[in-house]
């Protein structure tokens, strides 16, 4: 079994911000060999996923925060199809995708997309891209091909001057999470032009499972000291186990064992933010590649949590400002209209729950 790092890439970045810091990366193991493209694109979403969830964090230090790396670079991934010169070379360097051309990404994130969805047949892993677009408007038809035939994204011209074209594509994100995430837009503006999104669903059983008879109630002891309480889920068993030098981590496997969550608790006393800004992606790599098995009993919260982010701010910090700039952004590949195409708003939503039985979690990122 080769083990990929593409915990950040999958979708499931979870930190707990407001109490002791649980950071949850979903990890993926694979029994076939992966090319070499997507070796590629796997470190360079490892790499952004790095940069992308420390800003986030800092956007959100008052909050819980939950977040898709995988949604937001496919969302974008797709986006960048219509870029060119600058606002391309930007977007790369935001997404980590520098030395690729164009042609490998796609065929990587769509060899990506045909992993995920069948790596495990007792995990759900749904994946799914869309294409709204204002009819009249006259669109590259490579453009929209290309996004079909390499991300399967699904396309459909509507009328944005109706306000039933909003109630159209939030039922597309709600059919695309089960339910999980009704809204990601609550209008469209009149010069808007295009929605591009993204959903992923994934829902897995633990491989060994929480007894129910054994949650119980207990203090959660804050950052700051305070308690709150919580209910904890208790196991005793073998599990893959790190004691780092300010840490401790461990991995639940869920069904056939392809999927992982890295639960990851900085020690007390810790500065979390601190040590979240100081994660970087050769770190993370080194940590999940030294766990051992060490038999233990782990005490875990049962939590659901639903988080969301206007990702303007935070893209622009990472690079790629150029995209939203109404006068210097460049995406002629999309359409042949005379005036100048840019990006208005990435909106990012996400929805987790975990209990005895495993984990439900969905993501939605839109680009209009």
């Amino acid at each position: 079994m080769k083990f990929l790092n593409i915990f950040y890439l999958v979708a499931v970045l979870l930190f707990i911000s407001s109490c002791e810091k649980i950071y949850s990366p979903l990890e993926v193991s694979t029994r076939r060999t992966i090319t070499l493209e997507e070796s590629t694109l796997i470190s360079a979403g490892n790499s952004f996923g790095v940069k992308f969830f420390r800003e986030a964090s800092t956007a959100s230090t008052d909050s819980n925060v939950f977040v898709s790396p995988l949604s937001v670079s496919m969302a974008l991934g797709m986006t960048l199809n219509g870029a060119r010169e600058e606002t391309r070379e930007a977007m790369l360097q935001t997404l980590e995708l520098e030395g690729l051309r164009q042609q490998q990404i796609n065929e990587s994130y769509q060899s990506l997309i045909d992993l995920l969805t069948h790596l495990d047949p007792k995990v759900i892993f749904g994946i799914a891209n869309s294409i709204f677009y204002r009819q009249g408007i006259p669109f590259k038809q490579y453009f929209l091909d290309v996004n079909r035939e390499y991300f399967d994204a699904t396309l459909q011209p509507l009328n944005f001057n109706d306000p039933a074209s909003v109630d159209i594509i939030n039922q597309w994100v709600s059919d695309n999470t089960s339910d999980r995430i009704k809204k990601i837009i609550q209008s469209l503006d009149p010069t808007d032009i295009m929605v591009l999104l993204n959903a992923i669903y994934f829902k897995g059983d633990w491989t060994y499972q929480f007894s129910k008879e054994d949650t119980k109630e207990d203090d959660f002891v804050c950052s700051d000291g305070t308690t709150l309480k919580c209910d904890f889920m208790y196991q005793a068993n073998d599990f893959q186990y790190l004691n780092g030098a300010d840490f401790q981590a461990v991995e639940l496997p869920y069904g056939n064992g392809d999927f992982r969550m890295a639960v990851i608790l900085p020690d007390a006393g810790v500065d979390v933010n601190l040590f979240i800004s100081n994660i970087i992606d050769e770190k993370l790599n080194s940590w999940l590649q030294s766990f051992s098995v060490a038999a233990g009993t782990i005490a875990l919260p049962k939590f659901k949590l639903e988080f969301g982010l206007e990702l303007k701010d935070l893209l622009t910090q990472l690079g790629m400002g150029i995209a939203f700039d109404p006068y210097g952004a460049d995406f002629r590949d999309i359409y042949e209209g005379p005036e100048n195409a840019f990006i208005s708003s990435v909106k990012h939503k996400t929805f987790i729950q975990v209990d005895e039985e495993g984990t439900e979690a969905a993501a939605v990122t839109s680009v209009t």
